[in-house]
Order: C-alpha cells, then structure tokens, then sequence
C-alpha cells in the first residue's frame, strides 16, 4: 500500500511521462471500472491513456519501481473481469494505441496498434479485397489487443481457429518497461522456441501488447448460411462431417442452439420464427467460398443431409439479407439473457462428440438442483464450445455459486475446460484447477514470478491461483 506521499510522487512521474491523458483515481469514470463481466471493482488510483509504445514503457517502468499494480485495458468487452480495476492499481487504457499501419496484400498480412477495433481491422482488410477470419458480436467495441490477450474465438474457430492462429507477431511491453519486439512477418520462423504464444491468452499478466502482424485470408466472395431444424445431436455432427467432406473444408461456421434458445426469440421478433420451435436442436451453417463457388453447394449438401433423414426442416438464405437475418437470430443472446437477468454465464469446452452429452447432463443437473433457475444453451459445435446462460441468481451469492460447482464439476469429468474462449480473469480464478494440474498451475506461478517478480500486472487475474472450494 503506497503512502501518500508515494502516491503523489507516483502521480506526477506518470503525468511527467505521458502527453496528457491521466485522470486520478477519483475522476475516473464508471465505465473504465468494469468490463462486462459481474465482478466488483475496486478502486483505482488512477486511469491513464498513453498514444505510444514508449510512453507504455515509461508507466510500466515507474509503476513496477514504486510496486504499483496496473490492470491493461482494452475494449472492456470481456466476460471474466480480466480488465476490471483492482484496488490501488493504475489502469492502462490501450484504446490510443489505434490504426492500421501497415497492409501487406501479397504478404496477406496486417500490423497494427493494439487499441485497434476487431471492426477496424475487418473493414480494412475487406477493402484491401482480403480477409480477417476473426469475428465477434462486440466487433465494434472490443480491440485487437484485448483479442489476443485472452485468445479469443468467434463464430469461426472451425475452419481458421482461434486468435492465437491469426498472429504472426507481436510487441509486448514486460512488467520493467522493457520493449520485446517480436513483429514478425515470416510465415515460417523456426529460428528457436517462439515467445509470443507466452502473452496470447495470458491476460496481461506477463506483459502488455502493444502492437500486432495479423495473418489475412483470401477474400470470401460469398457466403451460404441455412437455418436447420435437427432430431438429434448426433445427426447434426453427421450434418458437420458430410458438409466438410463435400466442400473442402468450406463450412465456416456451425452453430447450435437448443430449443429453449430459439422460443425465447419469439417475443422478440416483429415476424415469425422461421422454423417451428419444437425441433430438439438448431443448427447455423455457414459454407464460405471464392467468385468461382458454385450456388447450388449448401443447398446440395442439405438435400443429402436431408435425404438421410439427418433435417427435419430448413430455411436456406437466397439473399444477403436473408442471410443476416439469420445470424441475427444467433447473436440476439443479449435480449435473452435480460429476460432471466440477473444471470450467470458459461463458456466451457468439452470433446467434439460429448457436446451434446454436456448439454443434456448440464441441463439435468440444474433441473435437478436448482428448479426455480431458467437455462439457455448455444454453442459453436465444430470447435466444441458450449455456451450456458442461467438465472435469476444473485450475483455473487451462494446460488451463484452452486450453479457453477454444478456445471463445471460435469464439465471436468467429460476432460472439458471450464474457459473455452473468455478467458479466466477473476471471475472464474477458483476453478482454474479444475482445467490445469497442480503441476502446469506450479508452472504458471514459476513463469509469472520470472517475468513479473514484483506482481504488478493484472494482479489477482489467471496466473495467481486459488484452489476451488
């Protein structure tokens, strides 16, 4: 804890190094307290926005000799409280850090600063006739270096993966200050072990990304996508398998929803469902292709899948309209989640071919223990992530709680993980064991101590480690 005169003389070394942009502690605007995640905030002592790699340097520098805690921030879209503020701590806004600096069309390759939009940089490579496979609903909000310091995934893992496969190279500044410059450019480099997959996925605990080499795809001249009504889980990972064979590899994205998801649309809409609500499960597809993809390619690999008995109903889209209204159905979670608000969220993993197991095992488990609770379930089925949306519950409260125990406890015996894609943060730090040994945990603790000796980044996130209870 910083006395005040430290705190002070903390303060003015910060506005000596930064051209403006640092508001004290009691200035800080609600909105830089919390991501999106349930957790309390604590409060910090101040909020700082460098526009430079440098002036980055020069707050971790001063923070790190004063023992300062400093919690990075990007976009504050998370789910996990990775950027909520920490008590004491000095909050690094990375949101000036923005632009694209670079475009490299016959490199199919992008370097940009770390505050740069997920929209920013899709819209970019869209005119530049190429592609940036990454997309999430908080395109508009969330930034390029919030994506990868939690490896975010996205409605298409199943054919480009996850974030940690779109980066070639990174620029990440350690707890001292010290500027790690790995821009690479090569799509191979094997000139000794890689260092940047340390900091995809790490939160901001073992440094602060600054800059970014994004790997582009060719531009998708059209893109196919068909609602279906299935009978079964297994028919629609038949459905995945025969629509991957027949194209190639083209399916880009295959999402579930089960029927609790698409009946609690209903009040929602100013038309009708397009299908009936009483399928047992509902399948997304996606199938991507180039200016020579042939029209009629879903609609025959949903004639086969049909003729098999493997649909019971569809709704090809004809028109890009069509097709947008389509995904709009998936991504209007948030309108179902205020209906049961407030509420605790899932994003878990388990093997491909037990998804469906996981969901009925989940759903009985909190039929079982908690009858009062409603419970959504969606998920990205080719990468085997399950989405779980329970409520009411009292944040923070024992039911809370329980519910957790009850979802994660199944998740861990199907060798699942309890994060598939938001990250761990604070907010699911007591069941990290659950998902890693005790000797990767020990690992973890032996490489942030390493890299960050005095713990000032991210303090109480991901790598400092709490048993569950």
């Amino acid at each position: 804890m910083l006395t005040d005169q430290q705190r002070d003389a903390l303060l003015a070394d910060l506005a000596d190094a930064l051209a403006g942009g640092i508001t004290p502690g009691e200035e800080v605007s609600a909105a830089a307290l919390r991501d999106w995640s349930p957790e309390t905030a604590g409060r910090p002592l101040a909020h700082v926005r460098p526009r430079t790699t440098e002036e980055v340097s020069a707050i971790l520098r001063i923070c790190n000799a004063a023992g300062c805690p400093v919690v990075p921030q990007g976009g504050m879209t998370g789910l996990a409280g990775g950027a909520t503020a920490s008590d004491g701590a000095v909050l690094l806004s990375l949101a000036r850090l923005s632009g694209v600096e670079k475009l490299d069309t016959d490199g199919a390759l992008m370097v940009v600063g770390a505050g740069t939009t997920l929209d920013a940089v899709q819209t970019a490579a869209a005119e530049a006739g190429l592609f940036f496979a990454l997309d999430l609903g908080a395109r508009g909000s969330c930034q390029i270096g919030g994506n990868i310091s939690t490896n975010a995934g996205g409605n298409r893992v199943l054919k480009y993966g996850m974030m940690r496969d779109l980066v070639l190279g990174l620029e990440v500044v350690l707890a001292d200050g010290t500027v790690l410059t790995m821009m690479n450019e090569c799509p191979k480099n094997n000139a000794g072990p890689d260092l940047k997959p340390l900091f995809i996925g790490s939160e901001g605990t073992l440094g602060v990304i600054t800059r970014a080499v994004l790997k582009l795809h060719p531009g998708v001249a059209r893109a196919d996508v068909a609602l279906l009504a299935v009978p079964s889980f297994e028919a629609a990972l038949a459905i995945l398998r025969l629509g991957q064979a027949q194209s190639a590899g083209a399916i880009s994205a295959f999402e579930a929803m089960w029927p609790e998801f698409l009946r609690g649309l209903a009040p929602h809409m100013s038309r009708p469902l397009p299908l009936p609500e009483d399928a047992p499960l509902y399948i997304l597809i996606e199938m991507q292709g180039g200016a020579l993809a042939s029209d009629d390619a879903l609609a025959e690999i949903l004639a086969a899948a049909m003729e098999d008995g493997l649909i019971l109903d569809a709704v090809l889209a004809t028109t890009q309209r069509d097709a947008d209204d389509l995904w709009r159905l998936r991504d209007m979670i948030a309108e179902l989640q205020r209906d049961i608000e407030p509420v605790v969220n899932f994003d878990v993993s388990v093997p491909v071919a037990r998804i469906g197991e996981a969901a009925e095992r989940i759903r009985s488990g909190l039929a079982k223990g908690f009858p009062d609770k409603e419970a959504i379930f969606f998920g990205h089925v080719g990468d085997g992530n399950l989405h779980v949306v329970a409520g009411p519950v009292t944040p923070g409260g024992s039911d809370e709680r329980e519910i957790e125990r009850c979802v994660y406890e199944i998740v861990r015996t199907l060798s699942g993980s309890i994060s598939a894609e938001h990250g761990i943060g604070m907010h699911k730090l007591r069941w990290l064991p659950y998902s890693r040994t005790p000797q990767e945990l020990a690992l973890l603790r032996q490489l942030k101590r390493s890299m960050d000796p005095k713990g000032i980044l991210n303090p109480g996130k991901v790598i400092e480690i709490a048993g569950a209870d």
